[in-house]
């Protein structure tokens, strides 16, 4: 599903060159469970930004379901976008005038889905989240475990083939950040593609791949049957 080769990222200014990512080589198959760890400003957010279709890289290539997205426009990246990929953050970023089902509705608007349909998915994703009898409530009613629960449901409302999850557990007690993890255990269970960035090491024991990034590169890669560095 994800495939990249020397992946760069350089953020220029007037006055400094930053490099944020040097040289990835990275290959995450069709339903793996993907943890990306490292401490802060090692490149992970960068890495699921580029991943996510939500910026390119400085150099490199990156082939998402067996397209080459590195130099698309974002014209382009939006409509692969559409449909495949599902983000799930540590903020949530929920929108704080609309219930959860017109939050969770929201993706489906933007495929231009029939009202119909977008009631039914709609209903049925945050069902699977057993969110269904909260589906008038605003996003400031519910506690920070109900939020991400509606952010999941409204990743995987369009059937994404690919969440991204970037801390999901960084603003929940223990209790309700086993319970997101599960959740998405349960996803990846069914068949989802996960990549999630994360400081815990107990969030990384979910996945079946784990990375781990220093100053913009690969230092360390766990799989399931083996190791290497």
């Amino acid at each position: 599903m994800i495939k990249t080769n020397n992946l760069k990222k350089v953020y220029t200014t007037d006055e400094v060159e930053t490099t944020a990512l040097n040289g990835i080589d990275l290959e995450i198959s069709e339903g793996e469970f993907c943890a990306i760890m490292g401490p802060s400003g090692c490149g992970k957010s960068t890495l699921l930004n580029i991943l996510g279709l939500l910026d390119n890289p400085t150099e490199g290539t990156y082939q998402f379901l067996d397209y080459e997205v590195s130099d698309k426009s974002e014209r382009e990246r939006a409509r692969l976008r559409k449909g495949n990929i599902g983000f799930v953050f540590q903020s949530f970023n929920l929108i704080d005038e609309l219930t959860v089902f017109e939050n969770v509705e929201l993706p489906l608007l933007y495929l231009g889905m029939p009202e119909d349909e977008r009631k039914e998915k709609a209903e049925a994703a945050i069902d699977r989240m057993n969110m269904i009898h909260r589906r008038n409530h605003f996003p400031q009613q519910l506690s920070g475990g109900q939020q991400q629960r509606v952010a999941i449901s409204r990743a995987v409302v369009a059937n994404a083939k690919l969440i991204l999850a970037d801390e999901p557990t960084g603003n929940l007690d223990s209790d309700h950040g086993d319970e997101v993890m599960k959740l998405l255990a349960e996803l990846n269970d069914q068949g989802t593609t996960i990549v999630m960035v994360t400081h815990s090491p107990h969030d990384a024991g979910y996945a079946e791949h784990t990375i781990n990034l220093f100053d913009g590169q690969i230092v360390q890669e766990e799989v399931e049957d083996g190791f290497h560095v």
